[in-house]
């Protein structure tokens, strides 16, 4: 009951008879929830005890509800009892929305129960979309927003962990259990810091260079993802975690995607096995405290499964630590530098419309310093092969590249500087323009100089305009320019059919439910198209070794247990395979 039911409410005084009523000054409830720091820690009676746990290390609540109520409640009572703060670290986060930015009302139909959402789109879905969001900001919840996180970061890491449990069935591998390597029951966080690399190492210098640098990558974020932990930043660790997935996905696994398949070597192979074990294993204990389900599903398969010793749960164990002072700089510039280029050269591309499948002739780079230039040439197998190019070629100037032009953006110079705009207009036209755009790149800023003063203009202030030279797709970013050349030639153009009908065939292979290992044997009609006729001819053992085929004959009627026509250089292709 409220005011004025409340005050029709007497009580009798058993002693004297007397009434009693309402006291007409009533303090806000949240007075009494400021004083939990004390009355729940035995302040009065046990103040040793109080002592032990007073301050609290982290409390958080919406900001927009409790900056005013009980945060200042908790600060206030505790100054004026102790003169100390309660808490060393407060969280205040912004407000949950309906997906569409309306608020969430049960007489709005818009509301989603917390149950049903866990079992709709997954707890670990729930829990990585609040950590991967940005507290200072409203969340926009709902279904469409879950399956957004799932493909993000979910699926991709579950399609990781699915490859390497594919292949190390296929090829029946098993970790080595080497414990004074490890520490005590597989505890990798006991192990000597710093030294997270696995057992196994690739006589091949390339591929053996490449397992070094995902380790070192996982070292590094252990390292990142700490420190957010430490200073409460979920969104930060979440932010630092994606980027290693998209570097062991997108970069690892597909350069090493031979590796497992057919591996020159079993001691390469190996290697592979033993380092992707060892990045999945420590990154799904690094993982654990924000998908505790998916990460404890994985730990299960990839460990207890081998070693009935371990812990019985992936919480069990110790979380991953690095040492800063041995992370290998060098290495993770290289190849961030090199997956920049590739980034870019794939960018280019898709601005040109020429799609990836397809082999170009050139890839011409221009970086900022020596360093980098040394390093795109001892990578330049490596990008060339990512790139799908025959040649890479590091070029000294930008302007072989690219044509630019700069101009002052009026909008915001005209009223900032009125009357002297002519003259910061002169001045930066004035201006060399591919330095000055590398400026831009490399530090964010122009330097002016105007009638003997100095002026800075920062990049929303300056409009690059950018023009590449005849012939040439080009993406530029912080420094990197790509430029591809997108001239075909007839040999390039087979070649690339060749790359789309490998794709075609393996796909059949999917649809007939080979297994991956199956060999095939390969029929086909004789096309018509003399492109995609020259191909057949001209790449045929290149088809062969891409599908598992031992055999690729021409007949005027293909037959096999399945048969399906491709689409290849606009002509149709008729195409027959039968499981060897």
């Amino acid at each position: 009951p409220h005011r004025p039911f409340i005050d029709a409410v007497k009580i009798a005084c058993p002693e004297c008879g007397g009434k009693a009523s309402r006291i007409a000054d009533v303090g806000n409830p949240w007075l009494d929830a400021g004083i939990v720091a004390f009355s729940t820690l035995h302040y009065r009676d046990e103040p040793k005890y109080w002592e032990k746990w007073f301050p609290a290390d982290f409390i958080t609540e919406s900001f927009p509800g409790q900056f005013r109520n009980w945060f200042y409640s908790l600060l206030a009572q505790s100054t004026a009892l102790t003169n100390r703060p309660p808490f060393k670290n407060v969280l205040g986060y912004a407000s949950l929305l309906a997906e569409d930015g309306r608020e969430m009302h049960k007489s709005w139909g818009n509301s989603i129960e917390f149950n049903e959402a866990a079992n709709t789109m997954g707890a670990d879905v729930m829990r990585w979309l609040y950590l991967d969001h940005k507290p200072e900001q409203n969340l926009l919840f709902g279904y469409n927003k879950g399956d957004e996180t799932r493909r993000r970061f979910l699926i991709p890491l579950w399609n990781v962990y699915s490859f390497f449990v594919t292949y190390a069935n296929l090829d029946g591998w098993e970790p080595e259990i080497d414990r004074t390597s490890f520490g005590r029951d597989w505890r990798l966080g006991d192990r000597e810091i710093g030294d997270q690399s696995p057992i196994s190492q690739s006589p091949d210098p390339g591929n053996a260079q490449l397992d070094k640098w995902i380790v070192q990558r996982l070292n590094e974020t252990i390292l990142l993802v700490t420190d957010q932990l430490e200073a409460f930043r979920s969104d930060g660790a979440t932010t630092a975690l994606e980027g290693l997935l998209d570097d062991l996905s997108n970069w690892y696994v597909r350069r090493s995607r031979r590796r497992f398949w057919k591996s020159e070597t079993d001691d390469d192979k190996a290697a592979a096995y033993a380092t992707l074990y060892h990045v999945l294993i420590t990154m799904t204990q690094l993982l654990a405290p924000f998908i505790p389900f998916t990460t404890e599903a994985i730990y299960q398969n990839l460990v207890r499964s081998v070693d009935q010793d371990a812990p019985t749960s992936v919480h069990h164990t110790l979380y991953p630590r690095a040492d800063a002072a041995r992370l290998e700089r060098e290495l993770l510039d290289k190849m961030r530098l090199a997956i920049t280029v590739a980034g870019l050269a794939r960018a280019a591309r898709s601005a040109a419309d020429v799609k990836l499948r397809q082999p170009l002739a050139q890839a011409r780079v221009n970086v900022a310093s020596q360093k980098e230039k040394a390093d795109i040439l001892e990578l330049a197998d490596v990008l060339a092969e990512e790139i799908n190019v025959k040649e890479i070629e590091v070029v000294a100037e930008v302007g072989e590249l690219v044509n630019y032009k700069i101009m002052p953006n009026n909008r915001i110079l005209g009223p900032k500087y009125a009357a002297d705009f002519p003259k910061v207009r002169r001045a930066l036209m004035a201006l060399d323009p591919a330095q000055a755009v590398a400026t831009l790149q490399q530090y964010g800023e122009l330097t002016l100089a105007l009638d003997g003063e100095t002026i800075i203009l920062d990049q929303e202030e300056v409009l690059v305009q950018t023009e590449s030279r005849g012939g040439l797709a080009v993406a530029s970013d912080r420094g990197v320019t790509v430029a591809v050349d997108t001239a075909l030639t007839p040999e390039l153009v087979q070649e690339g059919n060749a790359r789309d009908l490998v794709r075609a065939i393996n796909n059949m292979r999917k649809e007939a439910g080979l297994e991956i290992d199956d060999r095939i044997h390969l029929t086909y009609a004789p096309p018509a198209d003399e492109q995609v006729a020259a191909t057949l001819e001209n790449f045929a053992e290149f088809l062969q070794q891409e599908t598992l085929a031992l055999s690729l004959e021409p007949t005027s009627k293909p037959q096999g247990e399945y048969t399906g026509t491709v689409r290849v250089a606009d002509a149709d292709l008729v195409i027959a395979l039968r499981k060897a």
